[in-house]
């Protein structure tokens, strides 16, 4: 390892320009002739649009159109698709309702898009939205997922009969009924997973532009992956030819999931835009963000584990109602199942397991997957359950876990997973160490003296990342594949640019994707630059979520990095008159092993491009690609130790300590993977003191502000303990697992079993405020 390569904490390139002010984002972004939209949208949650009267709206000041849903659809643009097809149990296909950009004769959540102003400014727009009167006949709403189910309840689309989308199980549900007709102790928790509202920094935004001359759209937006919302608008929406639409995602100020979706207002600015004749940009302000970005969880599950004698685990069955919304978002079907039911064997070696998910649609925002996607709501389920069943059972909650730990890789567990390397006891042993478990009583006992409740909580997480191999995926109803690609350019001055499909919204991969350069050839990071997010640049990429930039971006480039390494090589023997197999690269000079014979690296790459004296046969330049497409996930694993100090008068709690020990197979920047399970401890820690998404009856969404949606602040958490072990996962030339999820998925039931250790109640929900604690508090001492 070099000072820069695999392993070093570089500090992050890209900041140079994020601290000094000059990160560009599409809001940033300016062309000639540009207007701006706004939205006419929605007020009621259920509603027939009976006519809308635009002419008030385009006679004022600086209105250049007022255009609507049946206008679009009259031009062929096509209705937004689910990507990832789920089947139902009894073999029948998933009932997808049609969700056009703008709505064309009924409205299924408050917010929905119905027409578009294009004006000259920002302001106009908004002055010439609010005058466009929409006449509406309000309809029943229904907004929680196991009400939608009920007999009567509203019906959102008449493709799905009783709102249901699909009812999809898996696993042996006769070997698991049989594992717990022999079990000693069965437990039981009904378990609520909280709809969370994802709070990027920077907020969607899109400008469409089209030039008549060239025929050719360009789409500049907020995007985790512009490749796939180039596909997807071209091949389904009808939008534009793929040769003819260039997509950009610039900077991008944060994304968690919420901008992998394509949106409906990116498809109507491209198609405002040659509709108007000029180009037209939106940017969404914060209630539009919590009243259209694709919320995340919204769970509601019946759960029991069986044990035999010795406490071993015998079954586990998971009945889960997953609300998905008013309509399928773009990888909806995929969250609360094959992200989802896959991971319920969590780490530990249970012999059956059955899961039956049923997904409805209710008359709220789509949702879609949030940070961990799905991964969070298995955990949680795994994780409360554990802990529950030794609190039941008298024992403790760690050597219940480990007595059930998978110990021999690989693992096939019940639910497809097949685990292919981990130390689930060496991440226990080292969170344990660091959290001082073996103080906790006396650190309880101290608090009980100051009037304080102490708890301690325990979570044992894993998770699935690198979603892959492209076949397997594809026979599970995935529209994509799951590969991604890379190129490596040298120039002839031996600079280097890497070109990659992965997307950076804040991981740093301009850094970290330097330091495999960095590590390979021993050049510094600065001379070696990362292009992504272009798709005139790149040629084609599956974009970043799901941790997947390391352990199948890096890899791509790994590959395409052995490529020009051979190449290099090659050179370098012909001009030094070695055999290739004596050539080695180190420290920027290409040289012959055991000599003093070398070249500096931008000779060779200057021989590569002059094509002087290169040897017979071969192609000038020093120029190659690689796509990769991975043979297996990768199963990131940990322990998290939180520790809780409540006060029984308010409610109010305290994270006093929380240790995150993780194994992350290699790590190529500490410091970055530290940043990583930072902010996702963070996000989990919201999700289970403070943030929850709450519609009333009608449908409304009552949080729809920064003033009723609580998000975690530095006050509500603790200086955070984080180490790593590594157990390098061997589906991966560069051992890497991936570490942007792992906080949010590990720390809230680690959170929830921390406050529930401290009250002695278990009947506890997500957020727990201090209200919910409070009343929880004097359950008990009612009872």
């Amino acid at each position: 390892m070099g000072i820069e390569g695999i392993g070093a904490s570089v500090l992050r390139k890209e900041d140079r320009r994020f601290i000094t002010g000059r990160g560009r984002y599409t809001d940033d972004m300016v062309v000639p002739g540009m207007k701006y939209a706004a939205f006419v949208r929605s007020p009621h949650a259920h509603a027939t649009l009976s006519g809308i009267d635009a002419e008030a709206a385009k006679a004022m000041p600086g209105v250049i159109a007022v255009l609507t849903g049946p206008e679009l659809q009259a031009d062929g643009i096509g209705n937004l698709i689910c990507g990832w097809a789920v089947t139902s149990k009894d073999g029948s296909p998933m009932n997808m309702g049609a969700w056009p950009a703008l709505a064309v004769g009924t409205v299924r959540h408050v917010g929905q898009a119905v027409a578009v102003v294009v004006a000259e400014t920002r302001s106009q727009a908004r002055d010439a939205a609010e005058a466009v009167e929409v006449s509406y006949a309000e309809l029943p709403s229904v907004v929680q997922a196991t009400d939608a189910l009920k007999d009567g309840a509203p019906q959102l689309h008449p493709e799905a009969k009783s709102n249901l989308i699909f009812d999809w199980e898996l696993g042996d549900k006769a070997a698991t009924d049989a594992a717990f007709a022999k079990a000693a102790h069965v437990t039981k928790l009904h378990i609520v997973n909280n709809r969370l509202v994802p709070n990027a920094m920077e907020p969607r935004a899109a400008l469409g532009s089209y030039d008549p001359a060239e025929d050719h759209y360009t789409v500049w937006t907020t995007s985790q992956n512009p490749h796939v919302a180039r596909l997807v608008m071209s091949a389904f929406y009808n939008v534009a030819p793929e040769h003819k639409l260039r997509v950009i995602a610039p900077d991008v100020g944060g994304g968690f999931g919420s901008k992998i979706y394509i949106y409906p207002e990116e498809i109507v600015c491209l198609w405002a835009s040659k509709k108007t004749g000029v180009p037209v940009k939106w940017t969404s302000d914060r209630t539009e963000a919590f009243l259209t970005d694709a919320h995340g969880r919204d769970h509601v599950t019946e759960v029991e584990l069986a044990l035999d004698a010795d406490n071993k685990f015998l079954g586990l069955k998971v009945d889960t109602v997953a609300n998905l919304g008013a309509y399928m978002s773009l990888f909806s079907s995929a969250t609360p199942t094959y992200l989802y039911g896959t991971l319920l064997s969590g780490q530990y070696d249970i012999p059956a397991i059955y899961v039956n998910v049923k997904a409805v649609y209710t008359n709220t925002v789509p949702v879609d997957a949030y940070r961990g996607a799905g991964r969070p709501e298995a955990t949680y389920v795994v994780e409360r359950t554990v802990e529950t069943a030794a609190r039941e059972l008298g024992l403790s909650p760690a050597e219940l876990r480990r007595k059930n730990f998978v110990r021999a890789f690989p693992h096939q567990t019940p639910v497809i997973m097949c685990y292919d390397a981990g130390d689930f006891e060496a991440s226990l042993d080292a969170g344990m160490q660091a959290a001082n478990v073996a103080g906790f009583e006396a650190r309880r006992e101290e608090a009980k003296g100051r009037g304080k409740l102490r708890g301690l909580g325990m979570s044992c997480y894993i998770e699935a990342c690198g979603i892959a191999p492209s076949k397997a995926v594809g026979s599970l109803g995935a529209g994509v594949g799951l590969w991604e690609s890379a190129e490596v350019r040298v120039n002839p001055v031996g600079t280097i640019e890497i070109l990659t499909g992965s997307h950076s919204h804040g991981q740093g991969h301009e850094t970290t994707f330097s330091q495999l350069v960095a590590e390979r050839f021993g050049l510094p990071i600065d001379n070696v630059q990362v292009i992504h997010g272009d798709t005139d640049k790149v040629q084609f990429g599956m974009g970043t979520y799901g941790s997947r930039s390391g352990a199948v971006g890096m890899s791509a480039i790994v590959k395409a990095l052995d490529k020009v390494e051979a190449k290099a090589k090659r050179i370098a023997a012909h001009l030094l008159e070695a055999d290739e197999g004596d050539i080695e690269i180190a420290n920027g000079e290409v040289r012959v092993a055991g000599t003093d014979r070398k070249l500096g690296w931008h000779e060779v790459a200057l021989n590569a491009y002059t094509a002087h004296n290169l040897p017979g046969g071969m192609e000038p330049g020093l120029k190659e690609g690689a796509f990769y497409d991975p043979q297996n996930f990768t199963f990131p694993a940990g322990c998290y130790i939180c520790e809780v100090e409540v006060d029984p008068d308010t409610g109010g709690v305290e994270l006093v300590q929380f240790v995150a020990a993780d194994d992350f197979g290699t790590v190529v920047n500490p410091m970055i993977v530290h940043g990583q399970v930072h902010g996702g401890i963070a996000q989990g820690v919201g999700q289970a003191l403070l943030e929850g998404t709450l519609y009333d009856d009608s449908g409304q969404l009552i949080t729809a502000s920064y003033m009723d949606y609580a998000m975690p602040r530095a006050a509500n958490l603790p200086n955070f303990a984080v180490s790593t072990t590594s157990t390098p996962s061997p589906s991966n030339p560069l051992g890497l697992k991936g570490c942007g999820e792992a906080g949010a998925i590990g720390s809230p039931p680690a959170v929830i079993n921390a406050i529930t250790d401290a009250i002695g109640n278990n009947e506890l929900t997500m957020p727990a405020t201090p209200e919910k604690v409070w009343a929880a508090l004097h359950a008990v001492a009612a009872n």
